[in-house]
């Protein structure tokens, strides 16, 4: 006399739950990647033995090799700025930063000459000349580790 099973084997499994932890994955994956900030614009940084990795961004400025601005660029279609015009953009990013930590990244090549530096300076101290006290913008230069 066979015996018969009251439960069932089946050799299914439910995939619903599949979709979900898919689902969670590229959730994750895009928030990640858009806290990694690579640069948009390829530049060889200074060497620095005391660097700090910065929490948050703000505004960021670029200074390439071939000594063009570049602020808040986004992908490799960023677009240089003139420098007669780099005050003026800047003030309408201003007007929109929120921001609690007021600064501004400078990116610069390590082959642009200082004076393309400095000149960026000249413009952040025009910028913080029209704001308050506590409102003024500090200049952070960019560097890199050393190995």
């Amino acid at each position: 006399m066979a015996i018969k099973l009251q439960n069932k084997r089946s050799a299914e499994f439910s995939t619903a739950s599949m979709a979900d932890m898919v689902f969670l994955l590229l959730i994750f994956f895009m928030i990640t990647s858009t806290l990694v900030a690579p640069n948009a614009i390829t530049l060889m940084l200074p060497k620095s033995d005391t660097g700090k990795q910065l929490a948050s961004r703000n505004i960021e400025v670029y200074i390439d090799a071939e000594k063009n601005y570049y602020v808040n660029p986004k992908g490799q279609n960023a677009q240089p700025v003139p420098y007669e015009e780099l005050l003026f953009v800047l003030q309408g990013i201003v007007e929109i930063d929120d921001a609690e930590q007021r600064t501004i990244i400078l990116r610069a090549d390590k082959s642009v000459p200082i004076e393309y530096v400095v000149a960026f300076y000249d413009v952040l101290n025009a910028l913080n000349a029209g704001l308050e006290e506590s409102q003024r913008y500090k200049m952070l230069l960019a560097t890199e580790a050393k190995s």
